[in-house]
């Protein structure tokens, strides 16, 4: 299915700082709830990520992730889900964070 130029940049796609990463025993799948941070204009938001194949609590704070901000909140299990951290499936099925490499400012958009 294609999309317009028009509809993906309706897509907030922004770089986040991970605050705080812990686990998530109440969701479905394994998974982590992250805190982050994307700078003045968005603020702090939380997400449900299922990085648990390849990450620890401890990996996780202080990295740069890439996450859409603007989709509506998605109610799973007892938090609200505040943005879509991205990410790539490896051969073996877990999640790869998709991430800049280099530094950038919190809040940049994805052109």
């Amino acid at each position: 299915m294609e999309i317009s130029w028009e509809d993906f940049t309706k897509l907030e796609i922004r770089v986040g700082r991970v605050v705080s990463a812990r686990s998530f025993p109440e969701a479905r799948k394994p998974a982590y709830v992250l805190e982050i941070d994307f700078g003045e204009e968005v603020g702090l938001r939380k997400s449900s990520a299922q990085l648990t194949g390849l990450y620890s609590t401890n990996d996780l704070p202080g990295k740069l992730v890439v996450a859409v901000v603007n989709f509506p909140g998605k109610q799973i299990g007892p938090m609200m889900s505040e943005c879509l951290v991205t990410g790539f499936h490896d051969d073996d099925g877990n999640v790869v964070l998709c991430v800049p490499d280099s530094d950038v400012p919190l809040g940049a958009r994805l052109l």
